[in-house]
């Protein structure tokens, strides 16, 4: 039996995210080298993602080839649409069946679309690049909007009554705006009218009583409520947003996808200006390596975890390498994930009666799938990956010998994942011991609440697994593979106890 008299212990929270942008020596230990498929969860550590399922279990029916992406997808009126080919369709969810509303479309590039209520009556109006935007109401009747000027909109965003149409091929720096209470008019006497910016626009967002249009270099800010007194004046001439399927409303800010990564644009009442600023740098090379070689982006935001995610889709890359990039608002602070297995070419999300439901289309299977479901991607297995930084306990010249490792974690099931403890950087001459499966059958009873020595799954108190170890090193790092099976669970923080060894 080990002498443990002279056990040293360190301790640490999983906190601070993906880290890619410091030397392992600088990063603190509850920061990840790698988190894969877990995201930063507000209730404190890292958390293995849901899954997706399929929202409607028939794929969507395409026009003249199966492999037709789906171009877009969004929930109104009870129900599910979506675009694929030449046609828009309606599906209640959970259903088995398509019904086509539109069909006989030019064929044309990814939808944006704008769910609005001017009139008392929910309408959702939707926009392709190529054909006039479409007015559906909740009984998916559909009608075109008439005015030529605004036929081949890439953006459409209600704002002060009016409705907004941009990225017309022939006037790609221009807006137009409808009359107060009329999508479909476009009288200039009766309050519609047009403004102008000096560069391509990239999309529009209504965000605290502003519309903000956002263009290839630069960004604008639209005030006030009518024709008679709306303003634009730049929000900035130095930067500006390269995709406009990137924009969201999030953790009161807007978030959008700029040349040199994520940024926000921050209100700041005090001085009633405007503050943009970059918060992606700690994981700066994931967008370095995506930004050249997306094809296209997508993104969503589940609000209940204030949470964003991009993904970065390319025609040649198959569902399993698709990656994306998690943020995660906690505090003042934002921490990263990387994403990978999820390939969407069309997204929505929506909230109804608490309840928050998240969709994608799938780039090429032609099926809706919602999101934060189930604990497989669609049957898939979610392969999750975490590595802690290279630990030297503050001092890189003493061999560490472990002994054990204590994983404090909430589980939501029982869990099918290994523990690696690796040291000196991984060197190829480094000492690898084998896997430590986590056995939730391991886990600490919860007084009042189970069995001594079951496991308590959902409850107030994070068990633990003490694991004895084997091996030794100069520094330590610890891994988390995820095999696939289980339902999530979160790894809320590590206690390493080990004996000092010789100096070198």
């Amino acid at each position: 039996m080990a002498d443990l008299s002279g056990m040293q212990p360190i301790a640490f929270n999983c906190q601070g995210g993906l880290i890619l942008n410091r030397s392992t020596f600088m990063m603190q230990p509850g920061e990840a080298l790698e988190l894969e498929n877990f995201e930063p969860d507000i209730g404190g550590g890292y958390r293995r993602i849901n899954g997706f399922s399929k929202y409607v279990s028939v794929v969507v029916p395409h026009t003249s080839s199966s492999s037709e992406k789906i171009l877009m997808v969004a929930t109104f009126g009870g129900k599910v649409m979506a675009a694929r080919g030449t046609s828009i369709f309606q599906a209640t969810p959970g259903g088995g069946s398509w019904t086509s509303i539109d069909s006989g479309r030019t064929n044309a590039g990814k939808y944006k679309f704008e769910r609005y209520n001017f009139d008392g009556n929910d309408k959702i109006i939707v926009v392709d690049q190529t054909n006039a935007p479409t007015i559906f109401n909740t009984s998916f009747t559909a009608a075109d909007v008439s005015d030529s000027s605004v036929a081949g909109a890439k953006h459409v965003v209600a704002f002060k009554n009016h409705m907004f149409y941009a990225g017309m091929s022939s006037t790609p720096q221009e807006v137009v705006f409808s009359e107060p209470f009329d999508e479909d008019g476009f009288n200039s006497g009766d309050g519609a009218g047009s403004i102008k910016v000096d560069d391509t626009i990239t999309g529009l967002k209504s965000f605290r009583g502003d519309l903000f249009i956002f263009c290839q270099n630069r960004i604008f800010k639209m005030s006030g409520s009518s024709l008679s007194d709306f303003t634009v004046v730049p929000v900035t001439r130095k930067i500006g947003c390269i995709n406009g399927f990137t924009i969201q409303e999030f953790a009161g800010d807007l978030i959008f996808l700029g040349p040199d990564g994520l940024r926000t644009v921050a209100g700041t009442a005090r001085i009633g200006d405007v503050e943009l600023g970059t918060i992606s740098a700690n994981v700066q090379s994931l967008f370095d390596e995506n930004l050249s070689s997306a094809d296209e982006f997508e993104s969503i935001v589940i609000p209940n975890k204030t949470q964003y995610r991009i993904f970065f889709t390319k025609s040649t890359t198959d569902e399993n390498a698709t990656k994306g990039v998690t943020c995660v608002m906690k505090g003042q602070a934002f921490e990263f994930a990387e994403l990978r297995g999820i390939r969407p070419s069309a997204t929505d999300t929506f909230v109804s009666s608490g309840n928050v439901i998240v969709l994608h289309g799938a780039y090429a299977t032609g099926y809706i799938y919602r999101q934060e479901q189930g604990n497989d991607f669609d049957g898939a297995t979610i392969l999750g990956k975490y590595r802690s930084p290279d630990m030297t306990f503050n001092d890189a010249g003493i061999r560490k010998h472990m002994e054990r490792v204590i994983l404090n974690y909430k589980p939501e099931a029982a869990i099918d994942a290994d523990l690696f403890v690796r040291y000196d950087y991984e060197a190829p001459t480094s000492a690898r011991p084998a896997a430590y499966p986590l056995d939730s059958s391991q886990v600490v009873a919860l007084y009042g609440s189970s069995t001594y020595g079951t496991p308590t799954y959902g409850g107030q108190s994070s068990p633990l697994i003490r694991q004895p170890v084997e091996g030794s090193g100069f520094a330590v790092a610890l891994r988390v593979n995820d095999g696939g099976t289980s339902a999530p669970y979160s790894l809320k923080g590590f206690q390493l106890e080990y004996q000092l060894g010789a100096r070198r």
